[in-house]
């Protein structure tokens, strides 16, 4: 933080959330009605999500992603629950208008289903989140998770909790038996009462069928244009993760290369007296500089 400039110091421009409607469950799926596209993304901190929010985004995902876009590990495995609350809580205090939903990480809710209410309930109170989402057929869980007043976000596809299973990340669903079970599980967790779907790494084929035969939003990732919503990592958009974009990823700057660029700048200004600037720096008052100047003299 700056300490000549505090908070409520700044000038900032009128955020586009503050003049909108706040994004709940029920909102979304009046989206579907109307055939309006839901926009989504990740973010994983304040500064980051504040910007996403005023931008009109309507639904924030604090991924386990995190795990790799942040946080440096190789798959979204290793996050933990107090790391997701941690920057759940960071997100939920920069937005006003996006629907705020928290990723469930890996053994969080895959034992009993009692420890994933358990857990689910810890992301509702103690982060503020407005919706879980967690990964797979697991329709007993999102029964419960409904029943304890909590909206849920399936996702299905290409699950990355799962990536061991799959030997990687696969596209799934390319045939006629594997699509048709995943339209039989995305009808099973609407029918539990899940408020919404990701479908993620499948054919543009089966999540437009998918999409079409739901009542709630699907909301895809690399599953083509059909889908009632699109959702991104936050990091890849901007190219800020160090690694091959996935196809269906579009960056829409290059982020990477203006702090890199920045830092650089600073570091030759530094390096060269150049910064800072005697405008830069702060002065004793001219009428006590003269005596105080003398006095620092004498004693040195």
């Amino acid at each position: 933080m700056s300490l000549t400039l505090p908070p409520e110091g700044r000038q900032a421009a009128a955020p586009t959330s503050q003049l909108r409607t706040k994004v709940t469950m029920p909102a979304l799926a009046g989206m579907k009605r109307e055939g309006k596209p839901i926009t989504a993304l990740t973010a994983y901190d304040y500064a980051t999500s504040r910007l996403v929010d005023e931008a009109g985004i309507d639904l924030i995902l604090v991924g386990d992603s995190l795990a790799m876009v942040v946080l440096g590990h190789d798959n979204t495995l290793a996050v933990t629950v107090d790391e997701m609350l941690h920057h759940t809580r960071a997100v939920r205090r920069a937005v006003r208008r996006s629907l705020v939903v928290a990723d469930m990480p890996f053994g969080s809710y895959h034992g009993k289903i009692s420890e994933g209410v358990a857990n689910a309930v810890r992301f509702v109170k103690e982060a503020g989140a407005e919706a879980v989402k967690i990964e797979g057929p697991r329709v007993e869980l999102v029964r419960a998770l409904v029943d304890a007043e909590i909206p849920v976000v399936g996702h299905l596809g290409l699950t990355p909790q799962s990536v061991h299973r799959m030997g990687g990340y696969r596209v799934q669903a390319k045939t006629i038996e594997a699509a048709t079970q995943l339209r039989l599980d995305a009808a099973a967790l609407a029918e539990a009462g899940a408020g919404a779907l990701v479908l993620e790494g499948v054919p543009r084929e089966v999540a437009a069928a998918i999409t079409a035969e739901l009542e709630i939003p699907v909301i895809g990732i690399g599953a083509g244009p059909d889908c009632d919503g699109q959702i991104l990592v936050f990091h890849d958009i901007l190219n800020m993760t160090f690694a091959p974009h996935a196809k269906f990823v579009r960056q829409y700057a290059d982020v990477s290369a203006v702090i890199r660029t920045a830092v650089e700048q600073y570091r030759e200004d530094v390096e060269q007296r150049a910064f800072p600037t005697d405008e830069e720096s702060y002065h004793l008052p001219a009428s006590k500089r003269a005596n105080a100047e003398a006095a620092l003299v004498s004693k040195a």
